[in-house]
């Protein structure tokens, strides 16, 4: 219920503007909703995380490992900044969803690109969309159906390469309703739903596809080629990980 909520809600904030339109830069764009979107998603991000922990799906191990992993991704992605979008920490994202389940990975995209901007300086009204469509990401990872050994690393890489994609058609469709211009593919007040929604499909093909597809590839790659290894160091660290003294009996 807390996922669907999030979920919901992460919709209508990224919808609302096909509604109501107003007038701003790319920059500028949610710039007064942005911060109360930001303070809504926290609490939900705790709860889904207080869920998981009642039910026993994760335990403090995948606590203790989500803060390592979000360091993890924030210090890859410091290391290649999206230039030509080349981008790799998407891969560890998806790795550690599917090794974690969904709660777990929706909970770690939010986190780790809130630590990651922390680090980048990329604090600004587009970080709450960010967050919440890396939420997206590692939930649908968490929600691949069973496989094992190169079938699975197959079905990851694939999944790779599309939720790069329909990631980075959110992060565009953030700010655009808010542009505006004579683009042929702009945002047009009152035009209905669907056709500005056929408009911004043709906006993100012309834009930003083949940073997209350099980002998708990359992630597929990456998944491909170290997917077993990280997979397997994972599973193993979530079985074996101790966080309490060991306890001795003595005569």
């Amino acid at each position: 219920m807390l996922l669907a909520l999030t979920s919901a809600f992460g919709l209508v904030a990224f919808g609302w503007p096909l509604l109501v339109h107003r007038a701003a830069g790319p920059n500028a764009a949610h710039s007064g909703d942005a911060p109360w979107i930001f303070v809504a998603l926290v609490p939900l991000l705790l709860g889904i995380v207080m869920a998981e922990l009642s039910e026993g799906v994760i335990d403090a191990k995948a606590i203790a490992l989500l803060g390592i992993l979000a360091a993890c991704f924030s210090a890859l992605r410091i290391a290649s900044p999206g230039i030509d979008g080349f981008e790799p920490e998407w891969f560890l994202l998806i790795v550690a969803a599917r090794v974690f389940g969904r709660g777990f990975g929706f909970v770690f995209g939010a986190v780790a690109l809130f630590a990651s901007a922390l680090i980048t300086g990329g604090i600004g009204p587009w970080l709450p969309f960010q967050m919440i469509a890396a939420a997206w990401v590692g939930f649908g990872a968490g929600c691949l159906p069973p496989a094992t050994g190169s079938a699975e690393r197959m079905e990851l890489a694939a999944y790779g390469a599309v939720a790069a994609l329909a990631y980075g058609a959110l992060i565009n469709f953030w700010f655009w309703p808010f542009v505006g211009g004579s683009t042929t593919y702009q945002f047009v007040p009152g035009a209905g739903v669907l056709a500005n929604l056929h408009r911004f499909l043709f906006f993100d093909l012309t834009t930003s596809m083949g940073f997209d597809l350099t980002r998708a590839a990359t992630c597929a790659v990456l998944i491909l080629v170290l997917g077993r290894p990280v997979l397997a160091a994972l599973r193993r660290a979530a079985r074996r990980a101790v966080f309490e003294p060991q306890v001795e009996y003595a005569d």
